[in-house]
């Protein structure tokens, strides 16, 4: 296999390799995100666990995942690995993080604004099907596709500011 470049293929062919050393290593792989940032390329993996993450978790994910990058050499871009926690305030990107969620509070952003006007919604996650978000805001339920959304986020950072 050629390498990944760029994009979707890049991103699938490093969830795949990290994965398993991951779960291995009782944590969830959140996201893995490839990303330029200036002149640089960052390739971010995102880690979870049901109890807090810590800086000493974070390097050890980091040193058991790099070599094993390193062997598939599966990017053609020199980068940066960042490997750490997606933090408060997370984007939802994949069905079982809008599983996980339901219920909770999100803010959505919408790529262009919609028939009203609007692009901001923020209300409790009321369902993810087939691609298509729904939120039970105040002035009643939204339902968008996920791909119209810059980002659907967590609002578990609220009561911190």
């Amino acid at each position: 296999m050629g390498k990944a470049s760029g994009g979707q293929t890049t991103v699938q062919t490093v969830e795949q390799l990290v994965r398993p050393v991951l779960e291995g290593m009782g944590l969830r792989l959140w996201d893995v995100r490839f990303e330029k940032a200036g002149p640089d390329w960052y390739l971010r993996v995102l880690i979870d666990r049901d109890e807090p993450l810590d800086l000493d978790t974070c390097e050890a994910a980091s040193r058991a995942v790099d070599p094993v990058i390193d062997a598939a050499d599966p990017i053609a871009e020199s980068y940066f690995l960042e490997v750490g926690s997606p933090g408060l305030g997370r984007r939802l990107t994949r069905p079982e993080h809008f599983a996980q969620y339901q219920g909770q509070k999100v803010a959505a952003r919408l790529i262009r604004p919609d028939e009203a006007g609007r692009r901001e919604y923020a209300g409790p996650l009321a369902a993810f099907e087939g691609g298509r978000v729904t939120l039970a805001a105040p002035e009643g339920e939204k339902t968008f596709e996920l791909a119209s959304a810059s980002y659907v986020k967590l609002c578990d950072d609220e009561d911190l500011f």
